[in-house]
This record gives structure tokens, sequence and C-alpha cells, in this order.
């Protein structure tokens, strides 16, 4: 790690309020402030949470969905348990059929929302990088198309870039409701933004 990445993580508001309040990475206020606006989470019960780790999300999601709903991460990488009995994780590949099923088998068939913070490994080569990250996009709405119920709701995040406006319009053939928002958490550099999306249409 650089020594400049460091002095802006100290120098991070968002990251230093992560730390206070328990949460195990800054993209929880990202979270937060989306669903301030949009709801989406409001009298959700069950929410699955694609690229999880380390568990920011995991943690937001299961304040809202209470002791009686049940929340499922999946990442590449382990997440450290939360100790709490309705929040399980998959270890897995998306882009796998066999982690799609592992996942079916923890949630009911239709569920209420879907997140993704899905990234790839950063290469250095911005253009593959965004590629990569709209590809895992792709994969997480395919998932999305297969688990949701009516009326439910896709969280996901995209790099701007030369494929995301193919992508946002690849969305708005889905759902009928699409919002692009960037949470005043995400840094004012980053390409990042998320989409937000209800109501699949009916094929």
């Amino acid at each position: 790690m650089s020594r400049r990445w460091l002095d802006e993580q100290k120098r991070d508001s968002y990251h230093r309020m992560a730390k206070e309040r328990g949460y195990r990475s800054r993209a929880a206020f990202k979270l937060k402030q989306l669903n301030e606006r949009f709801r989406f989470l409001e009298n959700a019960k069950h929410v699955l949470d694609i690229g999880a780790a380390p568990g920011g999300w995991l943690q937001v999601a299961r304040e809202a969905v209470g002791e009686e709903g049940l929340v499922v991460g999946v990442d590449l990488d382990k997440i450290r348990s939360l100790g709490l009995e309705n929040v399980k994780t998959v270890v897995g590949d998306i882009m796998e059929a066999e982690t799609f099923e592992r996942i079916k088998e923890l949630l009911p068939d239709r569920i209420d929302v879907v997140l993704s913070d899905l990234a790839p490994d950063v290469s250095g080569a911005w253009e593959v990088d965004q590629f990569r990250q709209v590809e895992l996009a792709r994969a997480a709405m395919s998932l999305a198309r297969e688990m949701l119920r009516p009326g439910g709701w896709f969280i996901v995040k995209v790099f701007q870039g030369p494929e995301y406006e193919m992508y946002l319009s690849e969305v708005r053939e889905v759902f009928a409701f699409v919002k692009v928002v960037k949470p005043r958490a995400s840094r004012k550099r980053s390409a990042e933004v998320y989409i937000v999306a209800r109501n699949l249409k009916v094929d």
C-alpha cells in the first residue's frame, strides 16, 4: 500500500465514520445513502448481496431486514462471519452456474432486493477494467432477472466508460424504473455510479 493511499484513508471522513460505527467498509455509507433516497430496503425480507466482501453492505442490509429476514452475501473471497444466524455467505464466482445453484439453495424462489457492488481486480488498463466490470454487472443482472419478485429492486455498481451506455440501455430494456446515482460517499474522482432499477418487465 502506498503512503499516499494510507494518508487519503486517514483523511477520509467516511472511512473514519465506518470505523467509529463498526462498519467493515466506507461503502456501507454508499448503500445507506442510496436507500435513504429510494427506500428499497424498507420492508425487504430477503436480500442478496453480490461482491459482498468485506461485509459493509451485509451489515446495512441486516439492519434493514431485522431478525426475521435473511441476507445472503457472495464473493470470491471468504467473508468473515458477522455472527448473525440470518446472514449467510457463499464463496464463489457468480459467473459459474455452481455458485448460482448454491445461492438459490439459501434463498426463496423470489426475493426483494439484489445488490451488486462487484468490481474486478484492477489491472491498470482502464478500458480492460471497465469492460470486465460491466461484464460482472451483466452477470449480476442475469441473476436478478432469475430471482427478483415482481416489484423487486436491483442496485448495481457500474464504471463509466465505453461500455457504460450500452449496459444502461440493457438495464432499461429489462426494468421499468431505472435511475443513475452517484452517492455522496463515492470518491469524487471515482468513475463509479450506481444504477437503481425496479419492476422487471414481462417478456
